[in-house]
């Protein structure tokens, strides 16, 4: 749990440590190296069924401006994959101490690097964005839920568990991240609130702002594309609606604090923890 809580920080490390490598096999100090290249990268956090998460990435180097332009001419493929390798082994994070052990997470051993080429990417079809996509939605669509049989929500209190239908190991990880969530000293790492993703708390799918197209302009075409529907279907060309954007919105207060029924259960818990102590 203490990994996949420091999982995300270890692969910010590790990308550090990339360009750098890079750099050096380049011949070039890390500041110029932007003036010739740029690293760019889509990754997904999956879920192995122990409950530990690990990543599946597309790495890419490219030119100074992104995809738009092509890689220098010393940016191979063989560079690419030792200084991935080189920064995998690099990378650590210093982690907390707990009852007088100390812990620094890394990279395990199985590290498996791949050239993806057009004639040899997934049995020889094109290599195209679209191919590309579909690798990282077959890891994207794996959560902890179907992986490892733990939950799809977040948790409140720990008697929630009771009534899962949840794995026995799912049960033990998440009581595991509930535990540790109350030390002072791993306040930091949010584990009670991120019990449910049993201490990941990173987003399952990230990329770097050059690799492809952002989010925005994701969300812009799809909320122009709904205009553009619902005005054909009141008949309109959906020209009067190509400049305008409305938004409908309501909130409601519901309320603050525990309600009755879960003021009740707290006191039952309480009761009866400061029943077994006795």
């Amino acid at each position: 749990m203490l990994w996949n809580a420091h999982a995300g920080a270890l692969w910010r490390r590790f990308s550090i440590y990339l360009r750098r490598e890079i750099a050096k096999r380049a011949g070039l100090i890390q500041r110029a190296f932007r003036r010739f290249a740029r690293v760019s990268f889509a990754k997904v956090a999956e879920y192995q069924r122990r409950g530990a998460v690990h990543f599946h990435a597309v790495i890419r180097l490219d030119g100074p401006d992104g995809g738009h332009t092509p890689p220098p001419s010393w940016a191979t493929a063989e560079l690419l994959t030792d200084a991935i390798r080189a920064a995998a082994s690099a990378a650590r994070v210093v982690g907390p101490v707990i009852d007088g052990r100390e812990h620094t997470f890394v990279f395990g051993r199985q590290l498996d690097v791949r050239v993806i080429r057009s004639a040899d990417f997934d049995g020889g079809t094109e290599l195209t964005d679209r191919a590309v996509a579909g690798y990282i939605a077959k890891y994207a669509t794996k959560g902890a839920e179907t992986a490892t049989g733990t939950l799809d929500r977040r948790i409140r209190f720990l008697a929630e568990l009771a009534d899962a239908e949840i794995t026995d190991h799912a049960r033990r990880l998440i009581r595991t991240c509930w535990e540790l969530g109350a030390r002072q000293d791993l306040e930091h790492l949010r584990l009670r609130a991120w019990a449910h993703m049993l201490g990941f708390r990173g987003h399952f799918s990230t990329k770097t702002r050059r690799y492809s197209t952002t989010l925005t302009t994701l969300r812009n075409a799809r909320a122009e594309w709904r205009r553009l529907q619902a005005a054909l279907a009141d008949g309109d060309d959906g020209q009067a609606l190509a400049d305008s954007t409305l938004v409908l919105a309501h909130w409601a207060y519901a309320g603050t604090g525990l309600t009755d029924g879960e003021r009740w259960l707290t006191d039952v818990l309480n009761a009866q923890r400061t029943e077994g102590d006795g």
